[in-house]
């Protein structure tokens, strides 16, 4: 299972036209096939980084499924639709991304993932993009599943892990993960953003702490998902 994780900065007046584009012309043209669905459309919370960012992930089948999807955006059926989206936009990133292993989501299972459009109330995520030393990434993966996802997660309040990705070697840089976060509790959210973390949690033995051997760059982005978003 692959996963395309794209980030758009989009221009102001075309906010609303970019995100009728993602619902309806391309959630419903992966929808006639089997091989790929749109899983998140999120926006960036305004007033944590650039103004109008957007945050996509579509999940394909395999290498060859995205071979296809690959093709009808360069010159297919959605080649139009291809060109219609990036006037609207400033720039766009995209990462092809695979779980890593101690990631809770490995596959998707397509067929029941939402196409119809259906509103619920937005999620809220958290999106944490690390970079490990050179060469260092699987002790950071290694640090990250044991020390991170178990022992600090586990007892967190705030955040649950819902995934946590590597770029496919030769689309992105190799060194890097993608932690995807759902958060739990408003409240608890906005406690972390308005306190610094206490002592207690940042010596020795912590992950604010032992973090440091492996990375020293890290970023997180807030990222509210549409209320037609197919998955919350």
């Amino acid at each position: 299972m692959l996963y395309v994780h794209e980030v758009h900065r989009v221009e102001g007046t075309r906010e609303n036209d970019f995100e009728a584009a993602y619902r309806k012309g391309w959630m419903e043209a992966l929808a006639e096939g089997s091989d790929a669905r749109l899983l998140w459309f999120l926006r960036q919370a305004h007033g944590t980084g650039l103004a109008y960012t957007f945050v996509t992930i579509t999940a394909v089948k395999d290498a060859a499924a995205w071979g296809v999807l690959a093709e009808r955006v360069r010159s297919g059926d959605l080649q139009t639709w291809s060109a219609e989206v990036d006037s609207m936009r400033h720039s766009t990133l995209a990462k092809l991304l695979v779980p890593v292993p101690w990631s809770p989501l490995q596959e998707t299972d397509l067929s029941l993932v939402p196409t119809d459009g259906a509103e619920h109330e937005p999620g809220v995520y958290m999106e944490d993009t690390a970079w490990p030393y050179p060469g260092g990434l699987s002790a950071y993966l290694e640090k990250a599943g044991s020390l991170y996802l178990k022992k600090t997660l586990g007892k967190s309040r705030i955040l649950s892990m819902e995934a946590a990705f590597q770029p496919l070697f030769g689309t992105h840089h190799t060194t890097e993960v993608i932690l995807w976060q759902r958060v739990l509790s408003d409240d608890a959210l906005i406690t972390l953003l308005t306190h610094e973390t206490p002592p207690d949690k940042m010596g020795p033995g912590t992950w604010m702490h032992d973090a440091l051997e492996v990375r020293d760059r890290w970023e997180s982005r807030l990222l509210r998902s549409a209320p037609w978003s197919p998955l919350v």
